[in-house]
């Protein structure tokens, strides 16, 4: 069995104040492994997005551990975890959040720059090529169409060289044949660099590529919460 990256202990937050309050993860337990494709699924609002804005040190727990790559981010400050995230985690989001008047190529470099990566253009460009986008390195989010932005998405979280990807509806937003080319994309990435994937995602035949899945209800995980021994996702 491989060693665990994701350790999470009576895992709790709530969000929102008074009357709004609402107990969004609740004294959750995970244990994912490192290298797996895991598949986080569940109805809507029952908590899977926050939890990966958590795992992503995105939104800090009330209380409970979270441990990520051996480190405890409970324990370290905003900056610590900023710093420790943009070493150690890639995002892939449903809307691609990319910076629109900054060219594909400076939306992958720039992030790399500010980490003080003194080789950011040159890394930046072998991501955007590998992604099949090096003819668009000069393009902005603008004059790309759906799938290259999220080509694009998928290229900078890559290029840190992250042990963890985190991808949140990451083919939401696209038709369904793009949506398809988009998904290969991602397995096929996070099986030649042996990342770890953790993909929330509402379509069923995308959470049955990974290698386990983990169902969320009403906050709890209801299944899939011990590490189950992986079965890589081997399509072509």
């Amino acid at each position: 069995m491989r060693e665990s990256i994701i350790e999470l202990k009576r895992a709790d937050l709530t969000l929102g104040r008074g009357a709004s309050a609402v107990h969004v993860l609740k004294a959750i337990d995970l244990s994912i492994e490192a290298g797996t494709a895991v598949g986080i699924v569940g109805p809507s609002g029952s908590g899977k997005s926050t939890l990966l804005m958590v795992l992503a040190g995105l939104e800090r727990l009330d209380s409970g551990e979270i441990v990520i790559a051996g480190t405890a981010l409970h324990d370290l400050g905003e900056d610590a975890v900023a710093a420790f995230r943009g070493k150690t985690i890639g995002i892939v989001f449903q809307s691609f959040h990319l910076i629109p008047n900054m060219t594909a190529l400076e939306n992958v470099a720039v992030p790399l720059e500010l980490a003080g990566a003194h080789d950011a253009f040159a890394r930046a460009r072998a991501e955007l090529v590998s992604v099949g986008l090096g003819e668009r390195l000069g393009h902005y989010p603008g004059q790309l169409s759906g799938g290259e932005q999220q080509r694009v998405a998928i290229a900078r979280a890559l290029a840190p060289s992250p042990e963890l990807l985190i991808a949140d509806e990451p083919t939401g937003n696209l038709d369904g044949e793009t949506g398809k080319q988009i998904a290969e994309l991602l397995f096929t990435k996070q099986r030649e660099r042996g990342t770890t994937l953790l993909l929330v995602t509402h379509d069923p035949a995308l959470a049955g590529r990974c290698a386990r899945q983990v169902a969320m209800r009403s906050g709890t995980i209801v299944e899939g919460a011990a590490a189950a021994p992986a079965s890589a996702d081997t399509r072509p």
